[in-house]
């Protein structure tokens, strides 16, 4: 993990842009998993909770986030795609979405959806576009399906095919906002030959550590976390031709050549699949 100073006693409870740091967020506590530094001592602390009953954690997030850097290269090279739709971005890391799909295609065009103040105050790092392609940021909450196309479309054309990526935030929407049916109006809204990369956490992987996990983590953040069966996970293709191999663990799509670990389990799933 990286280093990070104490929190003092004086920590204030709002930044000066307006959110809540003396509880822990999602997008904070992912980030500490990353080894990044956009966090405060409750997320490390919440962070830290997990990690004590499942110390696979940071690998399982860092399959997580290796995932989609891989599914955008293959969506920007080998599936021609030039649009992306990221939904639930999070704060920016190394090789976000516009980084590797500009970098095999220079056009490529990308909208980043997120509505966490946290996020939007680091936006700035998300519009480096290429001159050739384009970069947005919509303040939106993901269940808004309306306002995140309205807005979208100033950006995409919906009239060639978009990549809508949920990598890492489906946890984050519990059954009964149905997220089936969010993805649906999203993907409504794109052409034949468009796609849906998504991750989710997994239910049924090493089940009783990330029970547990599950567990101290939704006693400490701001917005609790739906783990999901593998067959909970596929319905989100429903009607899709899934792109090979599949929905796997995150790790084992698509591989580069001589990744290690590929044997061990990964507590999330990932997967790709094309719009008929």
């Amino acid at each position: 993990m990286a280093e990070h100073p104490e929190a003092g006693g004086d920590e204030p409870r709002e930044s000066s842009l307006g959110f809540d740091i003396s509880v822990a967020h999602p997008a904070r506590v992912y980030d500490y998993w990353l080894g990044g530094k956009d966090n405060f001592e409750p997320d490390r602390i919440a962070a830290e909770e997990v990690i004590a009953v499942r110390p696979t954690i940071i690998r399982d997030i860092r399959a997580n986030r290796e995932f989609l850097g891989r599914v955008v290269r293959y969506l920007a090279g080998e599936a021609g795609v030039r649009q992306f739709l990221d939904i639930g971005t999070g704060i920016p890391s190394a090789n976000n979405t516009h980084e590797v799909a500009q970098s095999v295609a220079p056009d490529s065009r990308i909208v980043y959806v997120d509505n966490d103040p946290i996020v939007l105050a680091h936006a700035r790092a998300l519009l480096m576009s290429t001159p050739q392609g384009a970069c947005a940021y919509l303040d939106a909450d993901l269940r808004d399906t309306g306002k995140v196309l309205q807005e979208a479309a100033r950006t995409l054309d919906f009239s060639r095919p978009v990549a809508v990526l949920f990598i890492g935030v489906l946890h984050l929407i519990p059954d009964e906002d149905d997220p089936v049916g969010i993805m649906r109006d999203m993907l409504e809204a794109t052409v034949p030959g468009s796609y849906l990369a998504l991750t989710q956490p997994a239910k049924d992987v090493n089940a009783d550590q990330v029970a547990e996990g599950a567990r101290r983590y939704n006693e400490r953040v701001t917005v609790p976390q739906t783990r999901r069966t593998y067959a909970e996970t596929l319905r989100f293709f429903d009607g899709m031709e899934v792109v090979p191999p599949g929905l796997v663990q995150c790790h084992r799509w698509r591989p580069v050549p001589g990744t290690v670990g590929l044997e061990e389990n990964v507590s999330g799933y990932g997967g790709l699949a094309r719009k008929r």
